[in-house]
């Protein structure tokens, strides 16, 4: 059954000599916008009335730069490599809004190396950038450096949120405490809820955090231990996707409405699931930009499933 609404036509930007008539098709949930011109466009049901409007736009992922890392036959040079990639970012044909880092941008959480990852990340042609730390840039000091530097001045506990053209992101801190890596936490979760409760559920959602919300291979540490929880607040949106690193390479997985993704690290590989040992392992010469790079992620309106690139170095 097709419904019909009026908008007002000053709002709306229309010429009075036109008319705004919308159909919201139930069970399609798109409303069909006829102008003055005879021009067909559309929107989403929520968008047209009243909810949040999604406007295209594209933004980066880096992680794990490990800056102060350094093996001959691995990578002798990490900041370089670094480097490489943000100029790679900045030679995009289109800016990006936003850069996403999810951690590890130091390797002993040493001051000087967030200096480092400070000023080459402050070299990226974008409005802003955003932080979760991993569990290399907590290492001693429980975090304080990173959070001096790093850490979102609007937030009043480790984990943040916030919308940015109709979508809505939210920084997750699930590195834990020192005796219990890879966990979220009850007062986490019962943030995550609150924070989510608002929402309309066909508002599309990105999550980032270090470690991956999907138990990839707990024996190694490379899952979240209560994910579970916070994967159930998710469910109920039609578009969520997650953006971990950690694992230094490119992993996907979909479950539902839910899209998993891990990063690629611009500092060296780790061997794949269960092979050998977890940690920094040697390529043959010339194979090393092939497994370092970023990701690129473009918001399309009108369509729930974001576009998610990865680039490799080389």
């Amino acid at each position: 059954m097709a419904r019909f609404i009026q908008r007002d036509e000053q709002h709306d930007g229309i010429d009075r000599r036109g008319f705004l008539k919308c159909m919201a098709w139930a069970g399609t949930g798109v409303v069909w916008t006829v102008t003055a011109g005879g021009l067909l466009t559309s929107c989403s049901l929520p968008n047209a009335l009243g909810g949040s409007r999604v406007e295209g736009f594209s933004f980066v992922q880096v992680s794990d730069n490990h800056i102060g890392f350094s093996a001959e036959g691995v990578n002798a040079d990490v900041t370089k490599t670094f480097q490489q990639v943000v100029d790679r970012i900045n030679a995009l044909p289109e800016r990006p809004v936003m850069v996403i880092h999810t951690g590890d941008l130091s390797h002993l959480a040493r001051p000087d190396q967030f200096d480092t990852t400070y000023q080459i990340m402050h070299g990226i042609k974008t409005d802003q950038a955003f932080y979760v730390p991993g569990e290399h840039d907590v290492i001693g000091d429980h975090g304080k450096a990173y959070r001096e530097r790093f850490a979102a001045r609007s937030a009043q506990q480790d984990w943040y949120s916030f919308d940015y053209k109709g979508v809505h992101f939210v920084g997750l801190w699930n590195i834990g405490a020192v005796d219990a890596f890879g966990i979220l936490g009850n007062d986490q979760i019962d943030w995550l809820k609150k924070d989510l409760s608002s929402l309309s559920h066909d508002t599309p959602v990105v999550v980032f955090a270090h470690v991956p919300l999907y138990a990839i291979y707990p024996k190694w540490g490379w899952s979240t231990q209560d994910a579970a929880q916070a994967l159930e607040l998710l469910k109920p949106f039609s578009s969520v996707t997650v953006l971990n690193g950690h694992i230094h390479q490119v992993l996907t997985q979909v479950e539902g409405n839910i899209h998993f993704h891990t990063a690629n690290s611009t500092a060296f590989p780790q061997h794949r699931p269960g092979d050998g040992q977890p940690g920094a392992y040697k390529l043959p010469a010339g194979d090393l930009l092939r497994s370092l790079g970023y990701r690129e992620v473009t918001v399309t309106p009108g369509k729930q499933e974001l576009a998610v690139v990865d680039r490799a170095l080389a």
